[in-house]
């Protein structure tokens, strides 16, 4: 019997974010799960960080080459073989990337891949259909992230349609939800706000074709599942969260009526998510609305965890002698 983990390759994969500079240490093999080894991430919250004109403050840059140093000690500590880095929509976004992007390569002495917001949708979308696999059918991937939102949809490892607008939770919240509380008039204001920003992504997605399995990927929409769903027990097999949006919709006004410091009380809702989770439940409430989605399943694996398998099927069976 072959040992596939035999011939593993140890795998950092940096992912530079919205809200945290996350590091992930796996041993990568083709065909074996890629359970985390090790994993370390900062809090930076890149948007209360950004100018008028959407550069980064420079106590911003301090933030994520502060992250970024404490992952590569980590990545020093296991003895990584293999560094993937990757930045988002954040980076991506401000006049002064580039910048930024130098500075953590000097760090980390290689290049660093700036995802577009279509390339993120892929390979979480890719992850997602690799958790779930083929009987999964006609899949749905709503990932909300501190800057942007990705949805993808498709019955093959890629999708056949994926798009991604600037509806992050972290977005939404530094543009129209600041002090993070809201009265029902001003909840129904930020909806039209979001619906607004949807609107070219929604035209993407044929009102035809509706999923055979709605997942959503991102850590908003795991706290809004563990604070609002409900958890299917499985013997055997990892417990399941399913949200709907009847769930949603009567936990959205009353976390909207609690001040953020009071949130971390409630199940699901960690210290970086306090301030952002009322408009991580209005983004997610509002796509699935848009796409006709009552409920979503929420999956373990996402952008991270597509980033390894697209690697390993591209170079890790070649790399690794399969």
């Amino acid at each position: 019997m072959i040992n596939l983990r035999s011939r593993a390759t140890r795998l950092g994969v940096l992912d530079i974010g919205s809200n945290t500079v996350h590091m992930l240490i796996v041993d990568a093999a083709p065909g074996a799960r890629p359970d985390a080894e090790a994993s370390v991430k900062s809090t930076v919250r890149l948007m209360k960080y950004l100018k008028e004109d959407g550069s980064i403050k420079k106590s911003g840059v301090e933030a994520i080459l502060g992250g970024v140093d404490q992952a590569m000690k980590l990545a020093e500590e296991y003895k990584i073989t293999q560094l993937l880095p990757m930045a988002t929509s954040a980076i991506r976004e401000a006049p002064n990337g580039n910048k930024i992007i130098h500075r953590v390569e000097d760090r980390i002495g290689q290049r660093v891949t700036v995802l577009a917001g279509d390339d993120e949708a892929h390979l979480t979308f890719l992850a997602a259909r690799r958790w779930y696999g083929w009987d999964a059918g006609s899949l749905l991937m709503i990932d909300i992230g501190g800057g942007s939102l990705e949805v993808a949809m498709g019955s093959d490892e890629e999708p056949s349609v994926a798009a991604s607008v600037p509806a992050g939770a972290g977005r939404i919240t530094s543009e129209f939800l600041p002090e993070g509380m809201a009265s029902p008039e001003e909840l129904e204001d930020v909806r039209k706000h979001v619906r607004r920003i949807l609107e070219p992504m929604v035209r993407k997605f044929p009102g035809s074709k509706y999923p055979n399995h709605a997942v959503g990927t991102s850590k908003t929409m795991r706290s809004l599942a563990r604070l609002a769903g409900a958890v299917m027990r499985q013997p055997g097999r990892e417990n399941t969260l399913i949200m709907t949006r009847e769930q949603l919709e009567d936990w959205i006004p009353r976390l909207a009526a609690i001040a953020p410091e009071q949130r971390v009380a409630l199940p699901g809702i960690t210290p970086e998510r306090t301030m952002q989770i009322v408009a991580g439940g209005v983004v997610a409430d509002e796509v699935m609305k848009a796409l006709n989605v009552n409920e979503v399943e929420i999956c373990p694996w996402a952008l991270r965890e597509g980033a390894i398998l697209r690697w390993l099927d591209q170079f890790g069976r070649t790399r690794l002698g399969f």
